[in-house]
């Protein structure tokens, strides 16, 4: 059964080739994160969410200077101005977050201009980041004008990079180029442009050619590890126990072991093997 299409979004161009879907951010002037953007990206969240045949999802941007420039400060300034009482549920914003960090298929960012505020907290939803040199350029200047990341920026930067550096970042309300990002741990890696997009596409078809239940389940053993140890290594435990229970890792793992992965020959040049073992 081929898989099911994705409906059209007015902000967004999204195309799919096999498990492999990519939305490519197409809101001008600059990609602002407004009531019409924020509402397609939750839009295409829930479709993902219950879509089980895509195995990696790619965002990148159609606009050269701006991945996400910042949310819409017009829309932050009609929120209330009376303190209500800390809530115990997710906000909009909040959910839609969290639930592209918590789709059990990979999400990577490609950062090929601007992203601040809003928009580098969206990226930093998503599984991995990678930034082009001379280009990509992140950011947090909410407190700058008087308040604070609210998207989740305050919560994934520590756990990204340490509590000083996110402090750094989140009250010097300063831009940092890929360079920087990269050194700090806010993307992954820092590729010249032209090498940039091929890196991920390749990146992309590696991960999707491998069981989609291993990735989904490694993905939540990484999330554990937000915890204590010990918690996380009780979980660790319990996830790998479940890829056990595949019967395609069953097959992946004798045909390593049929493949030479376990001899010092095969074990020089392991890449090799596992690529004999996707291409079965």
């Amino acid at each position: 059964m081929p898989p099911p299409e994705i409906a059209p979004y007015p902000t967004l161009a999204v195309s799919r080739d096999g498990g492999i879907v990519t939305v490519t951010i197409d809101h001008p002037p600059m990609n602002l994160l407004d009531a019409a953007l924020m509402t397609d990206l939750d839009r295409l969240g829930r479709e993902l969410e219950g879509d089980e045949t895509v195995r990696v999802v790619v965002f990148q941007s159609a606009n050269p200077d701006y991945f996400i420039a910042h949310a819409d400060v017009t829309l932050i300034q009609t929120l209330p101005t009376d303190v209500p009482p800390k809530s115990s549920e997710l906000s909009f914003f909040h959910a839609m977050v969290e639930r592209y960090r918590l789709l059990p298929c990979a999400t990577i960012g490609v950062i090929e201009g601007r992203a601040r505020g809003g928009g580098s907290e969206f990226l930093l939803s998503l599984d991995m980041r990678f930034g082009a040199l001379g280009r990509c350029i992140v950011g947090q200047p909410e407190v700058a004008l008087g308040i604070l990341p609210g998207g989740s920026g305050t919560q994934r930067l520590p756990r990204l990079m340490g509590r000083a550096r996110a402090l750094e970042a989140i009250l010097g309300c300063g831009d940092f180029d890929a360079v920087e990002a990269e050194r700090y741990g806010w993307i992954n890696r820092a590729l010249p442009d032209g090498e940039l997009r091929p890196f991920v596409a390749d990146l992309a078809a590696r991960i999707a050619s491998f069981p989609p239940e291993a990735v989904a389940l490694a993905k939540g053993a990484v999330d554990a590890a937000e915890g204590t140890t010990h918690d996380g290594l009780l979980e660790e435990a319990h996830r790998f126990n479940q890829t056990l229970a595949i019967p395609e890792a069953q097959q992946r793992m004798k045909a390593f072991l049929e493949s030479g992965g376990q001899d010092p020959v095969g074990e020089l040049d392991l890449e090799a093997v596992l690529a004999r073992i996707n291409a079965k």
